[in-house]
């Protein structure tokens, strides 16, 4: 069942496509439910593609379609009218908003080359996260070790963010596994019978292998950086 906020922003969303086939930006979207912040949208956004409502696609910038609409009794009710304080409680404590569960920790498997693979990834810690730069599915982290994806942004100390998939789209940032003992991140394409795995960066070369060689472990989701 969807929330209020959950059904006025998947139906902004389908009237903004059928509008102009363009879905609405960020901003567009935290004016319209009259939410103080973008990451309000984030979780909502979240929350929608959880329940198959509307899926982002890869590698497009405000490009969300809506999967189905919700059906006549998706929608929760307005609330009923709070009880009233118990004696004694302030006003001010009545009236804070619950608090929002922005963090959740992911597993962090280490140091993954963006240069040379390395050896395969091994787990060793837990990253706390903010829950609005992840979708649906299973994540991890990763360190980055290198300077070969930098023209894509990710930079040697980054913390690769991977939501876990075996299957990857030409053009898709991919943490590879050779071999079945080293790993890397690039862009994956096939190539005729070969599977290709690009750098971003023009002072390295591409790395071909045969399909078997290669194991898709989770594609790019997103990115943390420390300064």
């Amino acid at each position: 069942m969807l929330t209020r906020k959950q059904h006025e922003l998947i139906c902004f969303i389908a009237d903004r496509l059928a509008e102009t086939g363009v879905s609405p930006s960020f901003e567009e979207m935290k004016e319209a439910l009259d939410l103080k912040s973008k990451s309000g949208v984030h979780r909502l956004i979240s929350a929608l593609e959880e329940r198959e409502f509307i899926r982002r696609l890869p590698n497009r910038a405000r490009a969300l379609e809506v999967l189905r609409m919700p059906e006549r009794g998706e929608t929760a009710k307005k609330p009923a009218k709070a009880a009233p304080a118990p004696v004694g409680a302030s006003k001010e404590s009545t009236n804070l908003p619950a608090p929002a569960n922005d963090v959740i920790e992911i597993p962090l498997h280490g140091r993954i080359a963006a240069g040379t693979p390395i050896e395969a990834l091994q787990d060793s810690a837990m990253l706390p996260v903010p829950a609005a730069l992840l979708g649906a599915g299973e994540h991890y982290a990763l360190e980055v070790a290198g300077d070969s994806m930098v023209e894509a942004g990710i930079l040697d100390g980054d913390y690769a963010l991977i939501r876990r998939t075996e299957t990857a789209r030409d053009g898709e940032i991919v943490v590879a596994l050779i071999d079945e003992n080293e790993a890397t991140l690039k862009y994956f394409r096939k190539e005729g019978a070969m599977i290709r795995l690009d750098p971003a960066n023009r002072d390295y070369n591409p790395q071909r292998y045969r399909p078997d060689q290669v194991r898709v472990q989770g594609r790019l989701a997103g990115l943390l950086r420390k300064y």
